[in-house]
């Protein structure tokens, strides 16, 4: 279980980091300036360090840390995780939950309700909160409490259901996987009768890999489904460009939980900035998960 969970933690990280590299070029940008990124390089938009990683693997180490902290008010303590990242003046903050930030008062759901009406013209099916949801699921061992759970983190910045149900489904494939499910089969019982039902025909979806959390949904699986090994899955997701380093380091989580650790290339491990935070969270996450 703990090689699962670490694989987890440590896939989605290189997702980000290899994706980090082409966040917001096409695809034919990517090709013309890199060839192929099939290293943690850094650069990019950001001008990341080698090694380092975006908000996506900040906000899931914050969801971690604050479901750990204190597990009987968790929206609370995943909040003051989420606020103290934002002290720290990180390059990357998605536009929604940066507008979430700005007007939050004291109450999360609040805040996010009045984003999506006042400020987002009712757009905020962003993928912002799908891209943290994953420590829920590796956390807890009764699907209804990670529902349950899942829900709530996504609510406090994304008030648009169509969030919510991807992150549902995400973590109820992590679930089936924790389970023993194949990483096929996960993904098949989960998304049979959804809105991403498409996707188990294989094809390359015909939407961009964007920010908006359906399309980002469709391309995670179309990665996963088409590939059979884990950097088959990260490096063909941070090659396609556009929110790169979302899509791959999503994809990334649930190929590591299915690999495991063990699996993982050791380099592109040992490269990344946060490995020890890494490590931490997933022990962390094991023996709360255990009762411990």
């Amino acid at each position: 279980m703990l090689n699962k969970i670490k694989g987890a933690l440590f896939g989605f990280a290189i997702g980000d980091a290899l994706g980090g590299t082409t966040e917001f070029l096409t695809k034919e940008a990517v090709k013309e300036r890199y060839g192929q990124v099939r290293e943690i390089i850094g650069g990019g938009v950001w001008r990341l360090e080698k090694g380092e990683t975006t908000d996506d693997t900040a906000m899931t180490l914050a969801v971690g840390r604050g479901i750990l902290k204190h597990p009987q008010n968790l929206v609370s303590a995943i909040g003051e995780e989420f606020l103290k990242w934002n002290a720290s003046k990180p390059k990357d903050i998605g536009n929604i939950i940066q507008t979430v930030f700005e007007i939050y008062e004291g109450d999360w759901f609040e805040a996010s309700k009045k984003a999506h009406f006042h400020y987002l013209n009712e757009k905020s099916a962003g993928n912002g909160s799908l891209m943290r949801c994953l420590p829920v699921a590796l956390a807890y061992t009764d699907l209804e409490k990670i529902e349950e759970i899942t829900k709530l983190q996504s609510k406090m910045t994304h008030y648009d259901a169509l969030t919510e149900e991807a992150c549902v489904i995400y973590n109820r494939i992590a679930f089936q996987i924790l389970q023993g499910k194949s990483l096929g089969e996960a993904i098949t019982s989960e998304v049979k009768g959804t809105i991403y039902e498409e996707a188990l025909k294989g094809k390359m979806p015909s939407c961009p890999p964007d920010g908006f959390v359906v399309n980002t949904m469709e391309w995670v699986l179309y990665w996963l489904l088409n590939e059979d090994n884990f950097l088959g899955v990260v490096i063909g997701a941070a090659n396609e460009g556009y929110d790169s380093d979302t899509v791959a380091a999503i994809a990334g989580g649930l190929a590591g939980l299915h690999f495991g650790f063990e699996e993982l290339p050791k380099d592109y491990c040992q490269v990344l900035l946060q490995k020890h935070e890494l490590e931490q969270l997933a022990l962390g996450l094991y023996y709360f998960s255990k009762g411990e």
